[in-house]
């Protein structure tokens, strides 16, 4: 009879060819629609973020998780509506004010210094130099000047993206939990305490990113706008702006907050302090150098934990491959992924040499 007997297994041979012609599509797919990627992205974001609002509704309000949801995402429309008529206006003239400051001291920096300079003999071409100085300078700032807030307003603007945005993240919160019944079914039984673990290990480095990394940068936003305007630093307002945006590309964002800071104190000074540019240099340099190590060394472990305190010779190449593979949002989320990476082929490698995967902590000495 056709059909009778055992089902056969597939090879290991077949299983990887499977394995690596599902992958091969998935790539494909992906690179062939990443303008529907991207939403899907964001919308999950926006999912990850708003899922314990609502979970938190849902439990103390005794509602339906429908309901829960349907209520979180009114108040989501509403807050959408009023705030950019309120915010973004003065946010733009500021930052465009910043820009064009930072511009005027580019023009003062290539005429002072654009002039060959003789040293022992030698003469350097100094306007070669200061332009390539200031050409890798706008390369630095572009994307926070430029793509970066030419992204927001995009995303602001765009009903479409922005609806499709806010359906299938309302879809992911209201069925988060189906989903994740769906997704803990897919490992064979053998693995599945270890792909839970896995993704338990992934939920905190992405929860800890989402939720603190937002609470890290208002406050840093706020800080920097008072701090600024004590001091008298120019744009003090977009400047605190600037700073709580560079919290998500960590310390290479504190560099670029520094250069930035530094330009304007040098050429502009303080606003209303009564001081030489060079002590309103030192005084951002000093302050900059305080808030950095209580960043490291408080903050982002307190806030945002310390599974996303990665070196900056892993966080540079990975920012700069997010920005090349999708753009401002590649930069954003380079930091969670790289962290995220680090633990699946942690996994990995312990699987290939036999080790235990999930080793325990050793206990402190003494």
């Amino acid at each position: 009879m056709i059909g009778s007997g055992p089902r056969p297994h597939w090879s290991p041979t077949t299983k990887a060819l499977v394995a690596v012609g599902l992958a091969s599509l998935a790539i494909y797919l992906l690179a062939r629609f990443w303008a529907v990627a991207t939403p899907l992205i964001l919308a999950g974001m926006l999912a990850y973020i708003l899922s314990p609002v609502v979970g938190a509704l849902q439990e103390r309000g005794k509602l339906p998780r429908w309901l829960a949801t349907l209520l979180v995402y009114l108040l989501l429309i509403m807050i959408l509506m009023t705030g950019p008529a309120l915010i973004i206006p003065p946010l733009v003239d500021r930052l465009s004010g910043l820009g064009a400051a930072l511009e005027g001291i580019v023009g003062i920096i290539e005429s002072t210094f654009g002039k060959a300079i003789v040293i022992g003999g030698v003469t350097i071409d100094g306007a070669r130099l200061v332009d390539q100085v200031v050409a890798s300078l706008r390369e630095l700032l572009q994307p926070v000047f430029g793509r970066t807030i030419g992204f927001a307003f995009e995303v602001v603007s765009s009903f479409v993206t922005g609806g499709f945005v806010l359906v299938i993240s309302f879809y992911l919160v209201k069925d988060s939990a189906k989903l994740k019944r769906w997704l803990s079914s897919l490992p064979p039984n053998a693995y599945r305490a270890d792909a839970h673990r896995l993704a338990g290990e992934v939920n905190r480095i992405w929860g800890g990113f989402f939720r603190g990394q937002l609470l890290l940068a208002l406050l840093v936003a706020v800080g920097f706008s008072l701090v600024g305007s004590a001091i008298g630093l120019p744009f003090a307002f977009a400047m605190g702006v600037l700073a709580g945006l560079m919290e998500f590309l960590s310390s290479v964002g504190h560099t670029i907050w520094l250069i930035t800071a530094s330009a304007l104190s040098y050429f502009l000074g303080s606003s209303w302090l009564p001081i030489p540019n060079w002590l309103m240099l030192a005084i951002v340099i000093g302050l900059q150098v305080l808030f950095t190590q209580l960043d490291l060394n408080y903050l982002i472990p307190r806030i945002i934990g310390r599974r996303l305190q990665l070196h900056p010779l892993v966080i540079i190449p990975g920012l700069i491959a997010g920005a090349s593979v999708a753009g401002v949002l590649g930069i954003l989320l380079a930091t969670p992924v790289i962290a995220t990476a680090r633990v699946l082929i942690r996994y990995l490698f312990a699987n290939l040499l036999e080790a235990d995967p999930f080793p325990e902590p050793q206990p402190l000495s003494g």
